[in-house]
């Protein structure tokens, strides 16, 4: 994939990272001249030490070409007029970091996909893994909705039921649903007749905020 990263802030490294890791063509671009050469040395990567709210930048990275763009500096205004030029140039995928959640809308109508407040997502994760200890991996997903996993013991008032059978007898709240399950290192969708069991590895996606003591429940 041919990508073009716009901003090597925290946020920017990371994707490059990422981005790089998975033998992507990179190209970056970074208006601060010693963070540009940074990234320069440290990743084998394209970097354009230059403005990224300039037409003619985009057109030399390579926009005619390009797969995705994703753009992560900490200004919601020049975040969204290298959108808005993106969107122009046809750049297939547009992902943005949107610093202010109300700026989200505008993005939204350019056609591109929005990650509201890294900063924010990060500390509710840090904070909902210190609250849920028993839970292994926990993601806040928009409107409240939140993606975890847990093991179940062998009280889970789970274990020993099918998927379908944890709905009937409601097991599980009418807003949680079992996506997955991992076991003996194997894992797999979870489907209506599918049987969980001790040890299980379950993943669970609600569409509200689940409670410490239900989490509790659920594990046994």
């Amino acid at each position: 994939m041919y990508m073009i990263i716009v901003g090597a802030g925290s946020v920017g490294s990371g994707v490059i990272t990422l981005a790089a890791a998975d033998k992507n063509e990179v190209v970056v671009i970074e208006s601060d001249a010693d963070r540009a050469k940074e990234v320069s040395r440290e990743y084998d990567v394209v970097v354009l030490d230059a403005d990224a709210t300039v037409s003619e930048t985009l057109r030399e990275a390579g926009a005619d070409r390009a797969d995705a763009l994703i753009v992560t500096t900490s200004d919601d205004a020049v975040n969204l007029m290298v959108v808005s030029m993106a969107a122009e140039l046809g750049i297939p995928a547009v992902v943005s970091v949107v610093n202010e959640k109300d700026h989200a809308p505008f993005f939204r109508r350019l056609g591109a996909t929005v990650m509201q407040n890294p900063e924010e997502v990060v500390a509710a994760l840090l904070y909902n893994t210190a609250c849920r200890p028993r839970v292994r991996d926990f993601v806040v997903l928009p409107e409240d909705c939140e993606l975890f996993r847990l093991e179940l013991k062998a009280k889970s008032p789970l274990v020993n039921r099918t998927v379908s059978q944890c709905i009937k007898e409601e097991r599980i709240p009418a807003t949680l649903r079992i996506v997955g399950f991992s076991r003996e290192g194997k894992r797999a969708l979870a489907e209506g007749e599918t049987k969980l069991k001790e040890g299980d590895l379950v993943t669970f996606y609600s569409i509200e905020k689940v409670s410490a003591a239900l989490v509790a429940k659920l594990i046994g």
